[in-house]
């Protein structure tokens, strides 16, 4: 009974990847039962005895598995789709793309590399850019989706483990269109120097095709989509505008007092947001013979010709006579401000003055009634207040200086 009371049993409480192995009296081995994929295991061993009653006890073991790079970097997708808008900032963000590894430490951090590739013979590196630590791919230019509408390439994700383990994964940039293009005419073509007109006959009836105006949007969906209407007319009784096919057709019955020059302007609309529009000037004429048409038009054009001249001389003068007109008053405003510095100058310089003395004279003749020179001195300031008489000596000089004048006084 001793015996059997010391007897000790041990087992694990969880089912792990390892087993108990009893090796001799009392004593067990603990060993791997299949290959160990984690980094740290935490096991716990129960052993007890064969007492009435049974008595236990437990211990925590704490093992630590060293890590090997056996776990290779995956990516939360299998590919990725982005969607950017035409006209984009550079550098602008597009998405962001994250893959993770088992591993732990330096195995376990992951980089991100963009794949060498070509778009339209352009390296890819040119259209995309990938951050190595998050994964965030920018753009690199600006994107026209008349030019490219979409790309492909391919994101490596690299471990820091010895040797690297990496995968790739497949990204795909779909350009989206903005509506950046007004409408185009095609026709009927817009020529500078002739006119060219559609011909409508007097016995027209409800409903005449004239023309058609054709136009194309090089945008994409609802942004390309165009509609017609009429803007101005000379009548706008007279004719109509197919509001999606671009027909202009008559809607009454044309008469003999119509004229025979009818100028059409058709706008074309896209149907972004906002819109863009173009127009175009459809000239008619109604009439039933080349001769009439002729004469009326020729006319029309000589006198369109004398009035751009014109307006060209006429606004040539105007911007001539400005000229001359600014050119002139900042010489006089600069004249007045020259006299207005010199004068300034010339009455704050505190310069000595330096009286000048003119040679000795006296009455020859005899015949004032003194023999002698008496001179006197006045000296006269700018200030009146300040003034200065002296009177001198027989046989001296002196000087009168006033306003810049100097001269002599005998007696």
């Amino acid at each position: 009974m001793i015996i059997e009371k010391g007897n000790v049993k041990c087992f694990l409480n969880e089912n792990l990847a390892f087993i108990l192995k009893p090796s001799t009296h009392n004593f067990y081995s603990l060993v791997t039962d299949s290959n160990l994929d984690r980094e740290r295991y935490n096991i716990t061993v129960s052993c007890s005895d064969e007492g009435v009653p049974s008595l236990s006890s437990s211990v925590t073991l704490t093992l630590q598995i060293s890590d090997v790079n056996d776990n290779a970097p995956v990516f939360e997708r299998s590919s990725y789709e982005a969607y950017i808008v035409e006209n984009n900032t550079p550098g602008l963000s597009i998405f962001t793309v994250k893959a993770t590894d088992a591993d732990w430490n330096q195995n376990a951090r992951v980089s991100y590399i963009l794949e060498d590739s070509s778009v339209n013979g352009v390296p890819v590196s040119s259209y995309v850019s990938v951050s190595a630590d998050s994964g965030v791919i920018h753009a690199v230019r600006s994107f026209d989706y008349e030019q490219i509408k979409d790309f492909r390439f391919h994101v490596k994700a690299q471990d820091g483990g010895s040797p690297p383990l990496s995968s790739n994964v497949s990204v795909k940039i779909l350009i989206q269109d903005q509506n950046d293009n007004p409408p185009q005419v095609l026709y009927p073509v817009q020529t500078g120097g002739s006119v060219v007109a559609e011909m409508v006959p007097r016995s027209a009836e409800v409903g005449y095709l004239v023309t058609k105006v054709v136009a194309v949007d090089v945008d994409s969906g609802q942004n390309a989509w165009l509609s017609y209407k009429l803007q101005k007319a000379t009548d706008r009784a007279l004719f109509e505008v197919g509001l999606q096919n671009g027909e202009i057709r008559t809607i009454r019955q044309v008469t003999d007092k119509d004229a025979v020059k009818q100028r059409l302007t058709v706008i074309v609309e896209d149907n972004g947001q906002p819109s863009r529009s173009a127009t175009v000037i459809v000239n008619v004429a109604v009439a039933d013979s080349f001769p009439e048409v002729l004469s009326e038009f020729t006319d029309s054009t000589h006198d369109k010709e004398y009035n751009d001249n014109l307006t060209f001389y006429l606004v040539l003068a105007l911007a001539v006579v400005s000229f001359l007109f600014i050119t002139c008053l900042v010489v006089i405003i600069s004249v007045k401000i020259y006299r207005w510095r010199q004068s300034r100058i010339l009455y704050h310089s505190s310069l000595p003055v330096i009286p000048y003395y003119p040679p000795r004279y006296s009455d020859t003749l005899g015949t004032g009634t003194l023999q002698h020179v008496y001179n006197y001195e006045v000296c006269r300031t700018t200030d009146s207040r300040k003034s200065d008489c002296k009177f001198g000596r027989a046989a001296s000089q002196n000087v009168l200086c006033l306003n810049n004048f100097m001269f002599s006084l005998q007696l």
